[in-house]
Protein backbone atom coordinates (compact mmCIF):
# COMPACT_ATOMS: atom_id res chain seq x y z
CA UNK A 1 0.00 0.00 0.00
CA UNK A 2 1.49 3.69 -0.90
CA UNK A 3 2.13 6.13 1.93
CA UNK A 4 -0.84 8.42 1.12
CA UNK A 5 -3.33 5.53 0.77
CA UNK A 6 -1.87 3.79 4.27
CA UNK A 7 -2.70 7.66 5.63
CA UNK A 8 -6.34 7.27 5.05
CA UNK A 9 -9.41 5.26 6.29
CA UNK A 10 -12.49 5.71 4.61
CA UNK A 11 -16.49 4.76 5.63
CA UNK A 12 -18.44 3.88 2.77
CA UNK A 13 -19.76 6.93 0.75
CA UNK A 14 -18.04 9.40 2.35
CA UNK A 15 -14.33 10.82 1.72
CA UNK A 16 -11.00 9.13 3.61
CA UNK A 17 -9.99 11.03 6.87
CA UNK A 18 -6.54 10.96 7.60
CA UNK A 19 -4.91 8.69 10.08
CA UNK A 20 -3.05 11.32 12.35
CA UNK A 21 -0.82 8.63 13.70
CA UNK A 22 -0.19 7.43 10.65
CA UNK A 23 1.07 11.14 9.59
CA UNK A 24 3.21 11.69 12.82
CA UNK A 25 6.31 13.20 12.04
CA UNK A 26 7.84 11.74 14.85
CA UNK A 27 6.75 8.22 14.25
CA UNK A 28 7.93 8.60 10.36
CA UNK A 29 11.97 9.88 12.10
CA UNK A 30 11.80 6.77 13.48
CA UNK A 31 11.18 4.33 11.11
CA UNK A 32 13.77 2.22 9.41
CA UNK A 33 13.60 3.31 5.77
CA UNK A 34 13.81 7.06 7.00
CA UNK A 35 17.00 6.19 8.76
CA UNK A 36 18.15 4.23 5.65
CA UNK A 37 17.56 7.44 3.66
CA UNK A 38 19.31 9.77 5.32
CA UNK A 39 22.36 7.18 6.47
CA UNK A 40 23.30 6.03 3.06
CA UNK A 41 23.34 9.38 1.03
CA UNK A 42 25.66 10.50 4.34
CA UNK A 43 27.77 7.64 4.21
CA UNK A 44 28.56 8.78 0.65
CA UNK A 45 29.15 11.89 1.08
CA UNK A 46 31.51 11.19 3.98
CA UNK A 47 33.59 8.49 1.17
CA UNK A 48 33.40 11.28 -1.24
CA UNK A 49 35.01 13.75 0.92
CA UNK A 50 37.80 11.29 2.67
CA UNK A 51 39.03 10.31 -1.42
CA UNK A 52 38.80 14.11 -2.03
CA UNK A 53 40.02 14.97 1.30
CA UNK A 54 43.35 17.22 0.01
CA UNK A 55 41.32 19.51 -1.88
CA UNK A 56 38.04 19.94 -0.01
CA UNK A 57 40.71 20.74 3.24
CA UNK A 58 40.00 24.10 2.11
CA UNK A 59 36.00 24.33 1.91
CA UNK A 60 36.01 25.39 5.51
CA UNK A 61 37.76 27.93 5.42
CA UNK A 62 36.07 29.11 1.80
CA UNK A 63 32.42 29.13 3.72
CA UNK A 64 33.79 30.58 6.80
CA UNK A 65 35.04 33.36 4.89
CA UNK A 66 31.93 33.98 2.52
CA UNK A 67 30.95 37.99 3.15
CA UNK A 68 28.22 37.93 6.03
CA UNK A 69 25.83 40.56 4.08
CA UNK A 70 25.51 38.87 1.65
CA UNK A 71 24.45 35.65 2.93
CA UNK A 72 21.68 37.45 4.88
CA UNK A 73 20.93 38.73 1.63
CA UNK A 74 20.71 35.26 0.22
CA UNK A 75 19.07 34.16 3.29
CA UNK A 76 15.99 36.63 3.01
CA UNK A 77 15.59 36.43 -0.33
CA UNK A 78 14.70 32.59 0.16
CA UNK A 79 12.41 33.08 2.73
CA UNK A 80 10.80 35.76 0.83
CA UNK A 81 9.40 32.79 -1.77
CA UNK A 82 7.65 31.10 1.09
CA UNK A 83 4.63 33.98 1.01
CA UNK A 84 5.01 33.80 -2.55
CA UNK A 85 4.18 30.01 -2.52
CA UNK A 86 1.50 30.67 -0.07
CA UNK A 87 -0.51 33.46 -2.30
CA UNK A 88 0.52 30.89 -5.16
CA UNK A 89 -1.21 27.88 -3.44
CA UNK A 90 -4.29 29.98 -1.82
CA UNK A 91 -5.11 30.81 -5.08
CA UNK A 92 -5.22 27.51 -6.53
CA UNK A 93 -7.25 26.55 -3.56
CA UNK A 94 -9.83 29.83 -3.85
CA UNK A 95 -9.92 27.92 -7.64
CA UNK A 96 -11.70 25.35 -6.47
CA UNK A 97 -14.06 27.35 -3.69
CA UNK A 98 -12.21 27.08 -0.70
CA UNK A 99 -10.64 30.28 0.88
CA UNK A 100 -7.06 30.47 3.09
CA UNK A 101 -5.67 33.54 3.76
CA UNK A 102 -2.04 33.97 2.95
CA UNK A 103 -0.44 33.79 6.63
CA UNK A 104 -2.38 29.85 7.09
CA UNK A 105 -1.01 29.13 3.53
CA UNK A 106 2.70 29.95 3.84
CA UNK A 107 2.78 28.60 7.55
CA UNK A 108 1.45 25.33 5.96
CA UNK A 109 3.95 25.45 3.12
CA UNK A 110 6.54 25.75 6.03
CA UNK A 111 5.66 23.15 7.89
CA UNK A 112 5.69 20.71 4.69
CA UNK A 113 8.73 21.47 3.37
CA UNK A 114 10.05 20.35 7.17
CA UNK A 115 8.52 17.26 6.49
CA UNK A 116 9.93 17.03 3.05
CA UNK A 117 14.01 18.00 4.48
CA UNK A 118 13.46 15.22 7.28
CA UNK A 119 11.65 12.76 5.52
CA UNK A 120 11.90 10.91 2.20
CA UNK A 121 9.65 10.20 -0.85
CA UNK A 122 8.30 14.20 -0.92
CA UNK A 123 6.07 12.76 1.92
CA UNK A 124 5.75 16.87 2.97
CA UNK A 125 3.24 17.47 -0.03
CA UNK A 126 0.76 14.76 1.63
CA UNK A 127 1.54 16.53 4.63
CA UNK A 128 0.47 19.59 3.24
CA UNK A 129 -3.13 18.57 2.49
CA UNK A 130 -3.30 16.51 5.87
CA UNK A 131 -2.88 19.74 7.55
CA UNK A 132 -5.36 21.71 5.58
CA UNK A 133 -7.70 18.84 6.34
CA UNK A 134 -7.81 18.52 9.94
CA UNK A 135 -7.49 22.26 10.40
CA UNK A 136 -10.62 23.04 8.04
CA UNK A 137 -13.51 21.70 6.36
CA UNK A 138 -11.54 21.17 2.78
CA UNK A 139 -11.55 18.46 0.80
CA UNK A 140 -8.83 16.34 0.92
CA UNK A 141 -8.81 14.84 -2.74
CA UNK A 142 -9.21 18.38 -3.92
CA UNK A 143 -6.34 19.62 -1.96
CA UNK A 144 -4.39 16.78 -3.53
CA UNK A 145 -5.64 18.16 -6.85
CA UNK A 146 -4.30 21.77 -6.13
CA UNK A 147 -0.81 20.33 -4.88
CA UNK A 148 -0.19 18.02 -7.82
CA UNK A 149 -0.96 21.09 -10.60
CA UNK A 150 1.25 23.09 -8.27
CA UNK A 151 3.82 20.39 -9.04
CA UNK A 152 2.80 20.73 -12.83
CA UNK A 153 3.53 24.30 -12.74
CA UNK A 154 6.71 24.09 -11.39
CA UNK A 155 8.48 21.32 -13.23
CA UNK A 156 7.02 23.30 -16.24
CA UNK A 157 8.73 26.53 -14.93
CA UNK A 158 12.14 25.12 -13.83
CA UNK A 159 12.22 23.40 -17.47
CA UNK A 160 11.28 26.60 -19.19
CA UNK A 161 13.45 28.66 -17.26
CA UNK A 162 16.32 26.62 -16.95
CA UNK A 163 16.48 25.93 -20.77
CA UNK A 164 15.97 30.18 -21.36
CA UNK A 165 19.00 30.64 -18.82
CA UNK A 166 21.12 27.84 -20.27
CA UNK A 167 21.00 29.14 -23.17
CA UNK A 168 22.01 32.48 -22.97
CA UNK A 169 24.62 31.12 -20.24
CA UNK A 170 25.71 28.76 -22.79
CA UNK A 171 25.14 30.96 -26.31
CA UNK A 172 28.70 30.47 -27.37
CA UNK A 173 27.99 26.72 -27.89
CA UNK A 174 26.20 23.98 -25.48
CA UNK A 175 28.21 21.55 -23.96
CA UNK A 176 26.92 18.19 -24.60
CA UNK A 177 26.07 17.22 -21.11
CA UNK A 178 23.97 20.51 -21.50
CA UNK A 179 21.82 19.54 -24.43
CA UNK A 180 21.23 16.04 -22.44
CA UNK A 181 19.55 18.48 -19.83
CA UNK A 182 17.56 20.16 -22.25
CA UNK A 183 16.43 17.32 -23.84
CA UNK A 184 15.37 16.19 -20.40
CA UNK A 185 13.61 19.35 -20.31
CA UNK A 186 11.50 18.78 -23.33
CA UNK A 187 10.60 15.92 -22.72
CA UNK A 188 9.12 16.76 -19.08
CA UNK A 189 7.03 19.85 -20.81
CA UNK A 190 5.74 17.28 -23.52
CA UNK A 191 4.87 14.56 -20.68
CA UNK A 192 3.32 16.84 -18.25
CA UNK A 193 1.58 18.56 -21.32
CA UNK A 194 -0.26 15.42 -22.92
CA UNK A 195 -0.75 14.29 -19.20
CA UNK A 196 -2.90 16.87 -17.94
CA UNK A 197 -4.50 16.52 -21.67
CA UNK A 198 -5.26 12.84 -21.15
CA UNK A 199 -6.87 13.46 -17.47
CA UNK A 200 -8.88 16.55 -18.88
CA UNK A 201 -10.35 14.47 -21.60
CA UNK A 202 -10.00 10.78 -21.25
CA UNK A 203 -9.34 10.49 -17.44
CA UNK A 204 -12.75 9.82 -16.35
CA UNK A 205 -13.08 7.19 -18.96
CA UNK A 206 -10.10 5.56 -18.56
CA UNK A 207 -10.70 5.22 -14.93
CA UNK A 208 -14.37 3.59 -15.29
CA UNK A 209 -13.02 0.77 -17.59
CA UNK A 210 -11.07 -0.26 -14.24
CA UNK A 211 -12.43 -2.70 -11.84
CA UNK A 212 -12.13 -0.21 -9.31
CA UNK A 213 -14.66 0.46 -6.28
CA UNK A 214 -16.91 3.43 -6.87
CA UNK A 215 -15.37 4.92 -3.55
CA UNK A 216 -12.40 5.40 -5.73
CA UNK A 217 -13.99 6.73 -8.52
CA UNK A 218 -15.47 9.85 -6.76
CA UNK A 219 -12.04 10.17 -4.76
CA UNK A 220 -10.59 10.75 -8.98
CA UNK A 221 -13.56 13.15 -9.35
CA UNK A 222 -12.63 15.20 -6.53
CA UNK A 223 -8.78 15.25 -7.03
CA UNK A 224 -9.85 16.08 -10.83
CA UNK A 225 -11.72 19.00 -9.75
CA UNK A 226 -8.86 19.99 -7.53
CA UNK A 227 -6.39 20.01 -10.79
CA UNK A 228 -8.43 21.62 -13.32
CA UNK A 229 -10.57 24.25 -10.69
CA UNK A 230 -7.43 25.58 -9.44
CA UNK A 231 -6.46 26.80 -12.88
CA UNK A 232 -9.48 28.76 -13.91
CA UNK A 233 -8.48 30.53 -17.07
CA UNK A 234 -8.92 34.03 -15.63
CA UNK A 235 -6.14 32.93 -12.94
CA UNK A 236 -3.70 31.73 -15.02
CA UNK A 237 -2.14 35.51 -15.65
CA UNK A 238 -1.14 35.85 -11.68
CA UNK A 239 -0.34 31.84 -11.61
CA UNK A 240 2.53 32.13 -14.10
CA UNK A 241 3.68 35.08 -12.37
CA UNK A 242 4.10 34.06 -8.98
CA UNK A 243 5.25 31.16 -10.43
CA UNK A 244 8.22 33.40 -12.10
CA UNK A 245 8.69 34.99 -8.64
CA UNK A 246 9.04 31.65 -6.99
CA UNK A 247 12.23 30.38 -9.03
CA UNK A 248 13.91 33.46 -9.17
CA UNK A 249 13.95 33.63 -5.59
CA UNK A 250 15.61 30.29 -5.73
CA UNK A 251 18.05 31.64 -8.33
CA UNK A 252 18.81 34.86 -6.58
CA UNK A 253 19.70 32.85 -3.26
CA UNK A 254 22.24 31.02 -5.44
CA UNK A 255 23.74 33.94 -7.28
CA UNK A 256 24.05 35.74 -3.90
CA UNK A 257 25.75 33.30 -2.56
CA UNK A 258 28.29 32.58 -4.97
CA UNK A 259 28.51 37.07 -4.47
CA UNK A 260 28.83 36.34 -0.83
CA UNK A 261 32.04 33.97 -1.47
CA UNK A 262 33.56 35.93 -3.95
CA UNK A 263 35.34 33.84 -6.11
CA UNK A 264 37.69 35.95 -8.72
CA UNK A 265 37.66 33.05 -10.86
CA UNK A 266 34.01 32.05 -10.82
CA UNK A 267 32.66 33.57 -13.88
CA UNK A 268 28.45 32.00 -13.13
CA UNK A 269 26.75 35.43 -13.61
CA UNK A 270 23.07 35.72 -13.14
CA UNK A 271 21.98 33.09 -16.00
CA UNK A 272 24.51 30.60 -14.49
CA UNK A 273 23.13 31.09 -11.04
CA UNK A 274 19.19 30.47 -12.61
CA UNK A 275 21.09 27.29 -14.48
CA UNK A 276 22.33 25.70 -11.54
CA UNK A 277 19.87 26.39 -9.03
CA UNK A 278 16.94 25.16 -11.34
CA UNK A 279 18.86 21.89 -11.70
CA UNK A 280 19.25 21.65 -7.67
CA UNK A 281 15.72 22.44 -7.74
CA UNK A 282 14.59 19.70 -10.09
CA UNK A 283 17.01 16.91 -8.41
CA UNK A 284 15.27 17.57 -4.84
CA UNK A 285 12.11 15.89 -7.03
CA UNK A 286 14.43 12.54 -6.82
CA UNK A 287 12.33 11.36 -3.91
CA UNK A 288 15.01 8.67 -2.38
CA UNK A 289 16.23 10.44 0.16
CA UNK A 290 15.26 13.46 2.16
CA UNK A 291 14.97 17.05 0.40
CA UNK A 292 17.74 15.09 -2.19
CA UNK A 293 20.47 14.46 0.21
CA UNK A 294 23.26 13.80 -1.52
CA UNK A 295 21.75 13.79 -4.83
CA UNK A 296 20.92 17.62 -5.48
CA UNK A 297 24.56 18.68 -4.03
CA UNK A 298 26.44 15.98 -6.50
CA UNK A 299 24.65 17.38 -9.27
CA UNK A 300 25.38 21.01 -8.39
CA UNK A 301 28.91 20.55 -7.76
CA UNK A 302 29.14 18.23 -11.44
CA UNK A 303 27.38 20.98 -13.13
CA UNK A 304 29.84 23.34 -11.43
CA UNK A 305 32.97 21.36 -12.42
CA UNK A 306 32.03 19.84 -15.28
CA UNK A 307 29.66 23.24 -17.21
CA UNK A 308 31.70 26.13 -15.62
CA UNK A 309 34.99 24.91 -15.24
CA UNK A 310 34.78 25.68 -11.32
CA UNK A 311 37.57 24.51 -9.30
CA UNK A 312 35.98 21.21 -6.93
CA UNK A 313 36.83 23.22 -3.67
CA UNK A 314 34.97 26.26 -5.05
CA UNK A 315 32.32 24.11 -6.18
CA UNK A 316 31.57 22.07 -3.07
CA UNK A 317 31.69 25.33 -0.77
CA UNK A 318 29.31 27.09 -2.93
CA UNK A 319 26.72 23.78 -2.73
CA UNK A 320 27.30 23.58 1.26
CA UNK A 321 26.56 27.15 1.79
CA UNK A 322 23.72 26.82 -0.60
CA UNK A 323 22.44 24.18 1.28
CA UNK A 324 22.69 25.36 4.91
CA UNK A 325 20.07 27.84 3.75
CA UNK A 326 17.86 26.30 1.93
CA UNK A 327 17.68 22.82 3.76
CA UNK A 328 19.56 23.72 7.09
CA UNK A 329 17.69 26.87 7.96
CA UNK A 330 14.28 25.23 6.84
CA UNK A 331 15.20 21.93 9.78
CA UNK A 332 15.53 24.95 12.22
CA UNK A 333 13.02 27.50 11.51
CA UNK A 334 10.32 24.76 10.40
CA UNK A 335 11.12 22.86 13.69
CA UNK A 336 10.01 26.01 15.91
CA UNK A 337 7.28 26.32 13.57
CA UNK A 338 6.32 22.96 14.30
CA UNK A 339 6.77 23.68 18.18
CA UNK A 340 5.00 26.90 18.13
CA UNK A 341 2.03 25.93 15.44
CA UNK A 342 -1.46 24.84 16.09
CA UNK A 343 -1.88 23.15 13.19
CA UNK A 344 0.22 19.92 13.46
CA UNK A 345 -2.88 19.06 16.24
CA UNK A 346 -5.45 20.52 14.37
CA UNK A 347 -6.36 23.46 16.35
CA UNK A 348 -5.48 26.76 14.32
CA UNK A 349 -8.60 26.27 12.68
CA UNK A 350 -9.39 27.93 9.30
CA UNK A 351 -12.53 29.88 8.98
CA UNK A 352 -14.82 30.21 5.79
CA UNK A 353 -16.91 32.77 4.84
CA UNK A 354 -20.69 32.53 4.96
CA UNK A 355 -22.66 30.61 2.62
CA UNK A 356 -24.02 33.91 0.62
CA UNK A 357 -20.28 35.36 0.69
CA UNK A 358 -18.98 31.98 -1.06
CA UNK A 359 -21.24 31.90 -3.27
CA UNK A 360 -20.68 35.39 -3.89
CA UNK A 361 -17.37 34.58 -4.62
CA UNK A 362 -15.61 31.80 -5.84
CA UNK A 363 -18.44 28.95 -4.95
CA UNK A 364 -18.34 26.83 -2.35
CA UNK A 365 -15.84 23.94 -1.56
CA UNK A 366 -18.18 21.07 -1.77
Amino acid sequence: MSEPTEALHAAPGREPDPDPEQMSLSRRLRQPRTIISIAIPIAIIVLFVALNGQQLARVPGLVLGANPLLVLVAFLVFYAGFPLRGMRWALLLRGTGFRIGTRDSTEIILLSWLVNCVVPAKLGDVYRAYLLKINSTASLSRTFGTVFIERVLDLVAIALLGMAAGFWSFRDGLPTAIQVVFAIGLVVVVVLSVGLFTMRNFGRRIIDVLPLPHRVLELYDRFEEGVFGALALRQMPLLALLTGFVWMTEALRLFFVVQALGFVDVELGLSGAVFVALIGSLLTAVPLSPAGLGIVEAGVVGVLTVAYGVALPEATAIALLDRVISVFSVIVFGSIAYLVSKKPSGQGQIPQPHVGTALRGSGTNG
